[in-house]
């Protein structure tokens, strides 16, 4: 009977990781940016993107604490890097695998000083959405919804607004899970940005919020029940958080990603850019450690990841335990 207790176990927890996913790629014109690896020893990993420890999510009760910022405190590496971009690219992010739908998207940045990001931790009225999606078509509870395309095709697309001013920032990838009852899941990463241009525009302070304090458990997008009779004849949803800055300085918008709308507006289908040959792309190694060999890196422990499409960490499995595959984005140690 423990036996069976036990496989029960790891067979539940496999079931929830396996929900659950991150961040893990940024691809800037034709270069890409290795995400952190959550499950690996932080030992020798650099990356653009600030450390988190699992794909778990946060939830209401974390909505409180620092760790609502970047899936932790916000702390940086030290590491120094950052991708280059210009005001007006585009910043297309991967998921490590799928997550829950249906689910909401919203990006934020922040400013950093003018030291750079590494001294610097998100923390203060800072933040600035510049995308989110919800709602597209359909009812609250039968509906297409923006994390449907994450949860497709793994990836996101958003634009930088062309008219922001050049300067070290954090960005703030965030899925709002709603597929329990009242009780959201919140999925958030960071990576440091270096933006060029002649851009001049700063955000407006009456739509900069701080983490935490943008969100509260009231919120009629957090304090949201998917299965209530409401939400099968309601058409919009009420995207927490501020108003998307359009890049005017006074201004607010409704989206500029890949899938926009905005809370409590009619819905409307995202636009996908238009399909050309696609340039060579280039890894930056700099920011991950390379794929590493069974030999010369430290064995994965139970349940962590160890392998699956653009996983760049160690593949060895700990004593007892085996690398198994469940999916092509995402193998554990079982």
């Amino acid at each position: 009977m423990k036996f069976f207790s036990s496989l029960a176990a790891a067979a539940s927890l496999l079931a929830t990781v396996s929900a659950h996913g991150g961040v893990g790629v940024y691809t800037i014109g034709t270069t890409k940016y290795q995400g952190w690896s959550p499950y690996n020893s932080a030992s020798g990993q650099k990356s653009i993107q600030r450390q988190y420890g699992s794909f778990n999510p946060l939830l209401i009760a974390d909505l409180g604490t620092a760790n609502i910022r970047c899936n932790n405190d916000g702390t940086a590496l030290g590491t120094g890097v950052s991708a280059s971009l210009a005001a007006g690219d585009t910043i297309k992010t991967t998921w490590t695998q799928w997550t829950h739908r249906p689910a909401a998207v919203l990006i934020y940045m922040a400013k950093c000083p003018s030291a750079g990001c590494d001294s610097f931790n998100g923390a203060g009225a800072v933040w600035f959405k510049i995308d989110h999606a919800g709602l597209i078509s359909g009812t609250e509870g039968k509906g297409i919804w923006a994390g449907d395309q994450i949860v497709d095709t793994l990836n996101w697309t958003v634009t930088i607004p062309k008219t922001l001013a050049p300067g070290p920032y954090l960005i703030r990838h965030e899925l709002l899970a709603l597929h329990q009852a009242n009780n959201p899941q919140f999925y958030p990463e960071c990576a440091q940005l270096t933006v060029t241009g002649s851009g001049t525009a700063s955000p407006p302070s009456s739509l900069l919020v701080s983490f935490p304090g943008a969100y509260s458990a009231t919120d009629p997008g957090i304090n949201f029940n998917i299965d209530s009779t409401a939400a099968m004849s309601a058409t919009s949803y009420p995207i927490p958080g501020p108003a998307v800055w359009d890049g005017t300085s006074t201004g607010g918008g409704s989206g500029t990603g890949s899938g926009s709308g905005s809370g409590g507006d009619a819905p409307s289908q995202p636009s996908q850019p238009a399909v050309s040959a696609a340039p060579a792309t280039t890894l930056v190694t700099s920011a991950a450690p390379a794929q590493t060999s069974a030999l010369s890196c430290e064995p994965v422990a139970r349940y962590g990841q160890c392998g699956g499409s653009n996983y760049a960490g160690c593949t060895a499995c700990a004593s007892g335990s085996t690398c198994t595959k469940n999916g092509d984005y995402y193998s554990q140690c079982m």
